[in-house]
């Protein structure tokens, strides 16, 4: 039986030459794009010395308020960009090691616009949806549990 296996998996497609440059050619541009985006934003954060660029300035309280709100987007967005880039890259390797493209679940080809919208997808749309669709379930047995034992508790 094991056998048919590696039988199985010798006799697979694996993908074509054409999508594979394809592939390689989005993700590097997008890696390349939001590296870019990054690099920006530390390089105008050394240059101004603080994330909001009011060093030194002398701010009101609401000034002040404002600045810190600014700052803390600033990072938060910093933050996503570089866990999206560690995205990126898990998504090349999985292409080096021919595992990127194709759904976890069903293992057909993820459609070429959902990876251009979401380079890391891992999941076809229609798969995403029923784990999507599983998840809100369980979030909402999960919160009628929570409710019902808050009675309970009296």
């Amino acid at each position: 039986m094991a056998n048919k296996a590696v039988q199985k998996v010798a006799t697979e497609p694996r993908m074509s030459r054409a999508r594979y440059a394809e592939l390689k050619q989005m993700l590097d541009g997008r890696r390349k794009e939001i590296q870019a985006e990054v690099k920006g934003k530390m390089r105008g954060v050394r240059e101004e010395g603080t994330w909001g660029g009011k060093l030194n300035e002398v701010l009101d309280a609401v000034e002040s308020s404002e600045a810190d709100i600014q700052e803390d987007l600033e990072f938060a967005l910093i933050q996503m960009k570089s866990e999206t880039l560690n995205k990126i890259n898990d998504a090349l390797a999985r292409l080096e090691q021919g595992d990127y493209g194709n759904c976890y679940d069903c293992g057909e080809e993820i459609a070429e616009k959902r990876l251009r919208a979401l380079p890391f997808a891992v999941r076809c749309k229609d798969c995403e949806e029923v784990k999507e669709n599983a998840e809100q379930r369980e979030r909402q047995v999960a919160a009628r549990r929570g409710t019902s034992a808050l009675f309970l508790d009296m």
